[in-house]
C-alpha cells in the first residue's frame, strides 16, 4: 500500500494546473447511459473513482476509448442492467447509474452504495423521487431492483439538499413523460455542467444552478460533445497549501466564480488573492520575514455556502494561524476524523458534536499519520507541508480518488514530498 513521504518548511513557487472537477465527471459518464450514441468528453481527471466508474459502465456494455485528458464513451449495446457490490462498495457515486438506466430501458438493479466512510448518506431520496415518477422500487438482498414502463413527470421535493440526488432525479427526468420539477434541488457547479452537457444532447432543462429545476421530458437523447468544468476543491486545496507554507502560486485552468465562499475564507486569513477568467494568483503576505495566518470560522452547508468538502483543509490551515478558531460541521455527522490524526502531528483540536474548536500552535512536527477519507487525506497533507521534519502518510488510496497527481504537482512547486510503497523503499 502506496504512502507518501513529506518533508515540511518549504514554500511552494510556480503554476499548477487544475483538473476537472471529479464531482461533475461521474455523473457526467453515468448519463451516457441515458443515449446509445457516443458522448465526446475532455478534461476528464485521471483518478481512481474515474477509473472505478469506467469500469462498472464496462462491465454494463458500455464502451469507451481515453486518449489523454479526452473520453468517446458509447451505451449503444447494453447487456447488463446491474451495478454490483464489488465495484459501488467503493465509490459512492455509482448510484447514478440508477436514473439513467431507468429511464433508457426501464429497470435496474443497483447495489447500495459505500464511499467515504464519513458518515450517513442515504439513497431514500433517490428512491422517493423515483416513485414520485411512477417507479416501482424495492430493496432486496441490499439491492435497489427498480422497475417501470416509463417514467412520468412529477413534482418532487426531497426532504434535504442532495447533489446526487438531484443528478439522477434530473437525468431521469429527461426521459420521463411529461415534466418534472424537482423542488429544493442542489445548486453546485457540478449539477449545472451536468444539465449544460445533458441540454448539448437535447434535454429540455431550466433552473439548474437554482433551487427549482424544471425538465421537460423528451422521447430519445443523442451525443455531444462536452468539456468537464475545473476541479474547485483541488484548486481551494492547493491555496490552503501556499496558505499554510507561504510563497506564491498560480492556478491556471480554474474558475474563480464556483469559489466565492472559500476565497473570502482565505483572504480573511491573510492570502492575497488575484483571480481572472480562468486563473487564481495566491500569495501570503509576510511581516519581519514571517507568515501571518488569521484564524478563521467556518460553518459547512450547501452551496453557495462553505463547501464541506474544503472543512477538512481548512482546519488544517487554522492549525497553524493566529488564534483560536470554530469549525462546525453541518453536512456530515462523521467528518472529523482527521482531528486525530492532526493532533499527532502537534495541533490543539477538541470536538464537541459537530464542532471542532482549534487553538493555532506555533509549529507542528512530522509524524506517522494515517489517511480515513478523501479530503481528509489532503487536509493531512497540508499539516505535513507545514510541519517541521518528515511526516508519514499511511493509506493515500484514499487521495488517490479524488486528486489527479498530487504529490506531482506539489513537487513541481517546491515540495519535498514522495510516493513510497510499504516497506518505504
Amino acid at each position: 500500500m502506496d504512502k507518501l513521504v513529506i518533508e515540511g518548511g518549504y514554500p511552494l513557487e510556480g503554476v499548477v494546473e487544475i483538473s476537472g472537477a471529479k464531482n461533475a465527471t461521474l455523473p457526467i459518464l453515468c448519463a451516457s447511459l441515458l443515449t446509445a450514441q457516443a458522448l465526446e468528453l475532455s478534461n476528464i481527471p485521471r483518478l481512481q473513482d474515474v477509473a472505478t466508474a469506467l469500469k462498472l459502465l464496462g462491465q454494463m456494455g458500455v464502451t469507451r476509448t481515453r486518449e489523454g485528458d479526452r473520453i468517446s464513451i458509447q451505451a449503444a449495446q447494453v447487456d447488463s442492467l446491474e451495478a454490483p457490490y464489488d465495484l459501488v462498495k467503493t465509490m459512492r457515486a455509482s448510484i447514478l447509474v440508477l436514473g439513467p438506466m431507468l429511464a433508457r430501458f426501464g429497470q435496474a438493479r443497483v447495489s447500495l452504495p459505500g464511499g467515504c466512510a464519513i458518515g450517513s448518506r442515504p439513497v431514500d431520496q433517490h428512491i422517493k423521487g423515483l416513485e414520485a415518477m411512477g417507479a416501482k422500487i424495492e430493496i432486496e438482498a441490499g439491492y435497489i431492483v427498480a422497475e417501470a414502463r416509463r417514467l412520468r413527470g412529477a413534482r418532487i421535493v426531497t426532504d434535504m439538499v442532495t447533489v446526487t440526488g438531484t443528478e439522477n432525479l434530473m437525468m431521469a427526468a429527461t426521459l420521463a413523460e411529461g415534466e418534472t420539477i424537482l423542488e429544493n434541488a442542489a445548486r453546485e457547479p457540478e449539477v449545472t455542467d451536468l444539465a449544460q452537457l445533458l441540454v448539448a444532447m437535447g434535454a429540455r432543462i431550466t433552473g439548474a444552478g437554482t433551487d427549482r429545476i424544471v425538465i421537460e421530458g423528451v422521447e430519445k437523447l443523442h451525443g455531444a460533445a462536452h468539456r468537464v468544468m475545473p476541479d474547485r476543491i483541488e484548486t481551494g486545496t492547493f491555496l490552503c497549501a501556499v496558505a499554510a507554507t507561504g510563497g506564491a502560486i498560480e492556478l491556471r485552468g480554474t474558475r474563480s466564480d464556483t469559489l466565492d465562499a472559500v476565497l473570502e475564507k482565505l483572504r480573511e486569513a491573510g492570502l492575497t488573492i488575484e483571480c481572472g477568467d480562468t486563473w487564481i494568483r495566491a500569495s501570503v503576505a509576510k511581516h519581519n520575514g514571517a507568515n501571518r495566518l488569521r484564524a478563521m470560522n467556518v460553518r459547512t452547508s450547501e452551496y453557495p455556502a462553505f463547501p464541506t468538502d474544503m472543512q477538512a483543509q481548512f482546519m488544517a490551515l487554522n492549525c497553524i494561524a493566529d488564534g483560536t478558531s470554530l469549525i462546525t460541521e453541518t453536512i456530515f455527522e462523521n467528518r472529523f476524523m482527521h482531528v486525530a490524526e492532526l493532533n499527532r502531528l502537534g495541533a490543539h483540536i477538541e470536538v464537541e458534536g459537530n464542532t471542532a474548536l482549534i487553538h493555532g500552535a506555533q509549529s507542528l512536527s512530522g509524524s506517522s499519520v494515517m489517511a480515513t477519507d478523501l479530503r481528509a487525506s489532503a487536509g493531512l497533507v497540508i499539516g505535513a507541508l507545514v510541519a517541521h521534519g518528515e511526516t508519514l502518510i499511511d493509506r493515500i488510496y484514499h487521495l488517490d480518488r479524488g486528486y489527479e497527481e498530487m504529490e506531482s504537482k506539489l513537487a513541481a512547486v517546491g515540495a519535498r514530498i514522495r510516493r513510497v510503497g510499504a516497506d518505504r523503499s
